[in-house]
């Protein structure tokens, strides 16, 4: 593992590392932050996941989480979203796939298989590399994310209930297999067999059985991917359905950007700690 970049922040430690990624089978690159509590004792770890075009460098430029995880005695990982470089299958020209699209799935068709398991690298890879290197408490994780990283962050929690205690998303894709940005990236990770898709469509995973202790989920009002892409009436319609617990906040006048993200960052972070350090 690589220390691409240390700088001091709130007390605690901003880094960038990469290291060879046996699940993506090319070089990766995460962000993490460490608060000054690590110095005297195992801290929780908080997953944040970013979305479409993005890498780990947006939500640490623009995401303002550090004052609040210091302030928590939370770590904050911030993976990259999808495999790079020379040799993994991308189309340059599609923002909605391949290089920073990775939807937080393991493909399955080729030639995309090789590369795009960033499920198995967010569930097991980063987790066992990062127990080995940093005074974390693994049994206290908890995970967010933005948009397509929503969608990955509340699919992971639901089928690993027993690994993250907290979940929330700011602007989820709460149903990808059927909005227009993400039902073609699925099927040219997953194939044609719709059936291979609900086990990446947070509505469907709740439909068929799995569950969260609760949700927390922001939305702006005025997001210009509401109505064809994000669409949080269809989870509220899940959760509903299974009593699943969501605190769903509509913010008026907010948009998609990381404007939206910053300003209800630490209100996300406290939330997770009430589970996280408090619980």
């Amino acid at each position: 593992m690589e220390l691409l970049s240390s700088s001091k922040a709130f007390g605690g430690s901003q880094r960038v590392y990469r290291h060879d990624s046996a699940a993506c089978a090319c070089p990766m690159t995460f962000a993490i932050f460490l608060p000054q509590q690590i110095e005297d004792r195992p801290v929780p770890l908080l997953w944040y996941l970013s979305g479409l075009t993005c890498s780990h460098q947006n939500v640490v430029d623009k995401g303002e989480y550090r004052a609040a995880a210091a302030a928590n005695g939370i770590a904050i990982i911030c993976p990259d979203t999808s495999p790079r470089g020379e040799g993994v299958p991308d189309e340059p020209d599609n923002w909605q796939f391949g290089s920073g699209a990775g939807f937080y799935l393991d493909a399955t068709q080729e030639p995309y298989a090789k590369n795009y398991r960033m499920e198995s690298y967010i569930r097991d890879e980063l987790p066992d590399l990062v127990s080995q290197h940093f005074s974390l408490d693994m049994g206290r994780q908890g995970i967010f994310g933005h948009s397509m990283g929503g969608h990955g962050a509340i699919t992971l929690g639901l089928k690993n209930p027993q690994r993250y205690s907290s979940v929330s998303a700011f602007a989820p894709i709460s149903q990808p297999s059927t909005a227009g940005w993400s039902r073609p990236a699925l099927e040219k990770y997953l194939g044609s067999d719709e059936a291979a898709w609900r086990a990446y469509d947070s509505t469907l995973l709740i439909a068929d059985g799995h569950r969260l202790p609760d949700l927390l989920v922001d939305q702006g009002s005025a997001d210009g991917f509401l109505q064809e892409g994000l669409r949080p009436w269809l989870l509220e319609v899940a959760c509903a359905a299974a009593d699943i617990p969501l605190e769903l906040h509509m913010r008026d006048g907010y948009d998609h950007s990381y404007n939206f993200v910053s300003t209800f960052m630490a209100q996300h972070i406290a939330w997770h700690a009430q589970r996280l350090v408090t619980a």
